[in-house]
């Protein structure tokens, strides 16, 4: 296939005949084209293996893709992933991504937070720009400076674990013993890793109410939690472990939408020698032997990666072929979620009060919340069954890559939380309700925005786990609360022989960040130098 993976936005089809493909035995089979499924596939094809993807979807790039979803379709919308932070420079580097297509530009303001009082604290790259956001804003001497030492709390955890005598995201997970070691037995950065919850590290640091509800939201985004609850400190802490050219845990727009990371993956796969092909069901894996697609072929293979959601895996190998340690695993993996993500086509950008007729928020993330109480009686709401939408991290595409709608017009997508996969009455019925309180929140903030939407498409939890193939509708492949990270998260290595995994749900986390797949394909591969 000549072009781009892009040019047709992962909608690969299949190359040869599926018959075709049954011919031979492959080195290694990928189940799964997300970008670490991809990214896995373009390590070991370098490595000079023949390695096949099958991707259920007609397209490439699992939550990491991009489409067509309005009835206009020159809108190309990211309708999961929406920032680049995680993604590691390893991967870029390695397999010549910016060569190939991937650009971006920062997120800045990295966020900024609107008030219902008609103020706004903006956060930006900049820390000189952010200090005079807080005193226009009049917080305290006391706060100023406790806000820095927040920032630099998770800065200095973030270069401890990843700039340190290892990077801790890469090969296998150290245990908490050698995290604490590389920590130098900091209590107060050992409680933010395994126990804190967001909203107490804020209080250790902070007492402006306002700074408060601009600074928690890193806590809970993707997590079955509210910012009070044990654990979320620790979700703030993933969010800020990037290090994206070098500028520590800055987000970015990426030019064409968040879908180009996984499609410029994909052409490195292809290019080393990986056969992708898109609208091929797996309906088993036979450990040793390969995997059979839903029409019954018979794909022989020595090895199988499974970029599949841990339950699917588990539905693809049957419960009775699997060691009982690794079914009890999957079968209790935590996979709660209280996402809704909002897409829509819009006539206009909002307008919203604390900032009439200025745009430059639109250049980086906007937070709209009510603050941390609300959030976490939104959450309790939720986890009785009812839909409480009232925080919104909005982002707009069009700020920077006006490309992805017709000319004059814009996208805005909006990571929403609360609201329960189980949903009292069901989705069905109460989608039109929970748009309505998204609309709703934006309408809060910026009056008159619902008159600038064209077309929205709106997904909970349920929608994510039908289009994206994620159990429960968890954008991370289950919790990434500390129940569920560093040594408690799932391995490349499985307990089932010549069964691999490199999805989200693996260490070090979930997101975009493409290591999942890299260590996946190095254990593989060291496992086939042991062995020979």
């Amino acid at each position: 296939m000549a072009g781009s993976v892009k040019d047709v936005l992962g909608r690969v089809g299949v190359p040869v005949p599926v018959a075709q493909l049954a011919k031979q035995r492959w080195d290694v089979v990928v189940v799964g084209g997300g970008h670490n499924g991809l990214t896995c596939a373009a390590y070991l094809a370098r490595a000079g293996l023949s390695v096949l993807v099958l991707e259920a979807r007609d397209q490439l790039g699992g939550a990491c893709t991009l489409e067509r979803p309005f009835p206009d379709d020159r809108y190309i919308v990211s309708p999961c992933a929406y920032l680049l932070g995680l993604l590691d420079e390893r991967v870029i580097s390695e397999l010549r991504l910016r060569e190939r297509g991937l650009d971006y530009v920062v997120s800045d303001p990295e966020g900024w937070t609107p008030f219902e009082d008609g103020t706004a604290f903006a956060q930006w790259v900049d820390d000189g720009a952010t200090l005079r956001s807080l005193l226009e804003l009049g917080v305290s001497a006391r706060d100023r400076e406790g806000y820095f030492a927040y920032q630099k709390l998770f800065r200095d955890i973030r270069v401890k674990l990843r700039k340190g005598p290892r990077d801790t995201w890469l090969g296998s997970s150290p245990s908490r013993a050698e995290i604490e070691e590389l920590l130098g037995g900091e209590r107060l950065m050992v409680d933010v890793l395994f126990s804190a919850s967001v909203a107490e590290v804020l209080e250790e640091f902070i007492s402006d109410p306002r700074l408060h509800s601009a600074l928690y939201a890193g806590g809970v985004i993707g997590v079955f939690a509210g910012p009070k609850d044990r654990g979320t400190a620790g979700v703030k802490l993933m969010h800020r472990m990037g290090d994206l050219d070098g500028r520590g845990a800055v987000w970015a727009y990426v030019r064409g939408g968040m879908g180009t990371v996984s499609f410029v993956i994909a052409d490195a796969a292809r290019e080393h020698g990986a056969l992708l092909c898109a609208g091929t069901p797996v309906a088993q894996v036979v450990a040793g032997e390969g995997v059979v697609l839903d029409d019954g072929t018979k794909i022989a293979a020595a090895e199988v990666v499974s970029n599949a959601d841990p339950k699917c895996l588990l539905g693809l190998l049957g419960t009775d072929t699997i060691p009982p340690s690794m079914r009890t695993r999957l079968e209790e993996w935590d996979v709660r979620s209280a996402t809704v993500k909002f897409n829509a086509a819009l006539t206009d950008l909002p307008d919203f009060t604390a900032a009439p007729g200025d745009r430059y928020m639109t250049f980086g993330t906007v937070d709209l919340t009510l603050g941390i109480d609300a959030s976490q009686e939104a959450f309790e709401r939720c986890r009785e069954g009812q839909a409480a939408v009232n925080f919104g991290e909005v982002y707009f595409q069009t700020g920077h890559d006006p490309s992805v709608a017709p000319p004059g017009r814009h996208l805005i997508s909006i990571f929403c939380q609360y609201a329960p996969y189980d949903l009292h009455g069901g989705w069905d019925k109460n989608r039109e309700a929970v748009a309505g309180q998204v609309i709703g929140l934006v309408e809060r903030f910026a009056p008159g925005f619902s008159r600038s939407i064209e077309s929205y498409e709106l997904l909970g939890p349920p929608d994510i786990e039908a289009r994206n193939g994620l159990t429960g509708g968890n954008i991370f492949q289950g919790s990434v609360l500390p129940h569920q990270m560093w040594d408690r998260r799932l391995a490349p290595r499985t307990d089932l022989a010549h069964v691999y995994l490199c999805g989200a749900a693996t260490h070090p986390a979930g997101s975009v960040i493409g290591l999942n797949g890299r260590n996946a394909a190095f254990a593989l591969l060291a496992d086939r130098t042991v062995t020979r």
